[in-house]
């Protein structure tokens, strides 16, 4: 089951970096409903004693991280007939390369933590780590709204990672409860999105700053 877990975890990892090189927005959105679906999977991997409660949790957690969130947000691009680059402020070659010392940096990071889950894992820590410096990221490092929104999706998979390093039970409610206001943001965001292009005309954020006149 271990070894079920750390490949699991590696793929996520190198999903990080597609993600960080990724040009055009449905490829980022594949990645991040990827990331979405292990992600959820992994207090099942792990073999957390979960009740029947727990298990339905988990599943809807992973349909809403790994299909309703990406959907939607493939459906909003669709609609609004939305530039599909990502439009980065720091070029995929340079992301690449920090996003290579960001895992680097996690993982050796990791080691240094003794948690309940580590007999399990020892990627666990590294990969929330990475998810939430790589979804940081790409909200700082992206003009392109959208983008920006699923790095926001991004830094919660990386939370729910989190949750699940440092609680040897997770706390579905409370992660389950955050999850639903990140599907909450993602319904606003289409809406506001409509609004920027509608004033706009794109949703590149750098755009805004005429709005001010």
């Amino acid at each position: 089951m271990s070894l079920l877990v750390d490949t699991s975890l590696s793929l996520v990892l190198f999903s990080v970096l597609i993600a960080l090189g990724a040009g055009r927005l449905p490829g980022l959105i594949r990645v991040v409903a990827f990331q979405g679906v292990v992600v959820s999977m992994v207090p099942l991997l792990i073999g957390h004693n979960l009740s029947v409660g727990g298990v339905a949790f988990t599943v809807a957690t992973l349909v809403i991280r790994g299909l309703v969130i990406p959907l939607a947000i493939y459906v909003a691009i669709r609609r609004k007939a939305i530039r599909q680059e990502v439009e980065p402020i720091v070029g995929p070659h340079a992301s690449l390369l920090l996003g290579l010392v960001l895992i680097v940096a996690a993982t050796w990071v990791g080691r240094s933590f003794h948690l309940p889950t580590a007999d399990h894992s020892k990627l666990l820590l590294p990969t929330a780590i990475s998810l939430l410096v790589a979804g940081m990221f790409l909200l700082m490092a992206r003009r392109n709204a959208i983008a920006m929104v699923l790095g926001y999706v991004m830094l919660e998979n990386g939370i729910y990672v989190v949750g699940t390093t440092f609680s040897a039970r997770t706390h579905h409610i409370v992660e389950f409860g955050i999850l639903l206001d990140v599907l909450a943001g993602v319904m606003i965001m289409a809406i506001l999105l409509q609004h920027i292009k509608l004033a706009a005309g794109d949703v590149d954020t750098s755009l805004l700053r005429s709005l001010k006149d």
